[in-house]
Order: structure tokens, then sequence, then C-alpha cells
């Protein structure tokens, strides 16, 4: 794929994840090839650390903060395409969203166990708290709004990377049984029940979850597949997972355990599935499954939406918002 596809194929992901839709065009317009993609964008996400020293030698803190949120996406954007250093930009934005809550939200704090590190945000005493599970190549910094729109329903949100994915996976591997990450951030966090959202694979990783981790108490998924077929995944997307599963052979028996028709029936807790009839990718757009064979399933189809549904955020996220908030605190959101 040329870098002009590439661009194409990622424009809904990210201005879903915030960045400027002017900028991005800017920017990606001056690419000659893909190769060019990482340094581009770890270069514009260096301009925004630039802006945010000057914010901040301005005596203008709040603006330093926005400025390092938004370098945090350049910085995470960077690492789509094939980038030797994309390890580096995973480390920056890592980074720069660190910086960014340190002094926007003084009271997050970082959230770190065994395969798994992330940000607790939102009030101490809030009346439910929702892990944010990224997918095959997202991490914690891609879903500020989905953070931003639970927060401001008065949850908590741990936005987290797991093994094998943002920060983390440089130095670890995907995990077929990420229902004992969610324990164990369940156990580090100290709430006695939790809400879950997942996002592409992170839909799969919250569904299995909330199937065997019982103190789940409600979960959503987003773009999430009720099973893969390695033969009929497209080449980048096994690129990718042969990456994040640590070899060919790894990732082939992965993309095995990605079926959820034995679990679906043991997720009790109040599920909402969200999808986009227009993803392309094989095996994700079959969410009607998974929402019908869960006891409390509910299914949400968005007619123009795709992967992520970048191109249609008011047709679910806020309802996504309100189904967690309901059902962790009873009342409407």
């Amino acid at each position: 794929m040329n870098a002009t596809d590439f661009a194409a194929a990622q424009w809904t992901r990210a201005t879903g994840a915030g960045v400027d839709p002017h900028e991005y065009r800017r920017v990606t317009d001056s690419l000659s090839s893909l190769g060019d993609w990482g340094p581009s964008f770890l270069h514009t996400g260096h301009g925004y650390l630039q802006r945010a020293e000057n914010a901040e030698n301005a005596g203008s803190p709040r603006s330093a903060g926005e400025y390092l949120l938004m370098a945090a996406r350049w910085f995470h954007l960077a690492t789509l395409a094939p980038y030797t250093e994309a390890p580096r930009a995973a480390a920056e934005a890592d980074h720069a969203f660190g910086r960014a809550l340190t002094v926007l939200e003084p009271d997050a704090r970082r959230v770190s166990g065994e395969g798994f590190t992330g940000w607790l945000r939102g009030p101490a005493d809030a009346p439910g708290t929702v892990v944010v599970v990224p997918g095959l190549n997202s991490a914690k910094e891609e879903f500020l709004d989905l953070a931003s729109a639970l927060l401001a329903r008065g949850l908590a949100v741990f936005a987290m990377d797991g093994p094998g994915q943002g920060v983390l996976a440089a130095t670890t591997t995907f995990v077929p049984d990420y229902e004992r990450v969610v324990g164990r951030v369940i156990d580090t966090l100290g709430v006695a029940r939790i809400g879950l959202v997942g996002l592409s694979l992170g839909g799969y990783f919250a569904a299995r979850a909330a199937a065997l981790e019982p103190r789940v108490a409600a979960v959503a998924t987003v773009s999430g597949p009720f099973r893969l077929d390695w033969e009929e995944l497209p080449p980048p997307v096994r690129d990718i997972m042969t990456q994040r599963a640590g070899g060919a052979a790894a990732a082939h028996e992965f993309a095995r355990h990605v079926d959820l028709a034995a679990l679906a029936p043991r997720i009790v807790a109040p599920l909402l599935v969200v999808e986009g009839e227009q993803d392309a990718i094989p095996g994700v757009a079959n969410g009607e499954r998974l929402a019908r064979l869960a006891p409390h399933g509910s299914y949400l189809s968005v007619p123009h939406g795709d992967h992520l549904l970048g191109n249609a955020r008011p047709d679910w996220l806020p309802h996504l918002s309100d189904h967690l908030t309901h059902t962790l605190t009873g009342t409407p959101a």
C-alpha cells in the first residue's frame, strides 16, 4: 500500500483520535512513501512538545498540557505504519501523555502491574470505574474522547496498555488469557466491580474477560471480533499480529483462540455491542451474534460506521457512555 492509500485508510481513525483533520492532511499530503509516515508523525509530535515548552515558559500550564496531549496523539499514530523506531514513538506517546495528565489532572495516578500499565483518572469517590482496553495496534493514548465522555459522567477511568500493546509492545507479547490481566488490574485498583470497554481486538479481550472475571459488572465492545480466521485476515493485519504476538506461529495460534461462541453465554454483565456496517476487517462485523448469545446483550449497528467508527462518533459514543454509567451506578447518565 502506498502512502496516499494508507493515509486515506487511517483518516477516520486519526481524526477520531482527536488530531486536527486539516493538519493531518498537510502532514500526509507531504509523504513521498509509507516509510516517511513514522518520521513525519514524530516530527509533528515534537512540534507540539516545543509548543508545550513555550506555553509553560509563558506561564500557561493548561495550554502546555493540551499541547502535550496532542503530542501524545501524534506519537501514537506514528506507530500505525511499519517503522523501525515504533517503540521509541510509543515511549514518547506514553511520556507525553503522563506529562499532560500531571499538568491537567494532578490527581491522576500511574498504575502498573504484571502485564499492564496505565493512568487512573477521575474522582477518588467515583461511583464506578471503567477500564478502557485497546486493540491490535492501539494504545491508551488513542481513545481520549471516550475517556472524556466517561469522566464527564462522573466515572473513574483507567486507560491501559496490556501485553503487546502501546508502551509494553516493545517488551511483551499478546496473551490469550487477557482475563487474568483484567483480574490483576481490578486487584491493583482495589475496586469491587468495574466496567470494561474494548475497542477493535480489545473488544474480544473485554468480552472474554467479562465471561471469565465475575467482578466485571458492565461491558461494551466497539468493532470487536466475534471470531477470527487467520486465512481471511488481510496481510497488514497478519503482519501486525505477527509482530505483537512474537512470531508467525504464535500469531496463528493466537488468532485461533479468538472465538467467543462458547464464552458469550457466560457474559452475565449487561453488554453493549457496537459495530459499523462499513467495517472492512473480516471477522469483525459479526457482533450481532455476540449480543444475541449473551444473556443481557444489546446491539447497536451504525450503517455508515467504519472500523472503530471514527466517522460516526455521535451515533454511538454518548449511548455507550450512558450504558456503562447507568449499569455501574443504577442511575441515568
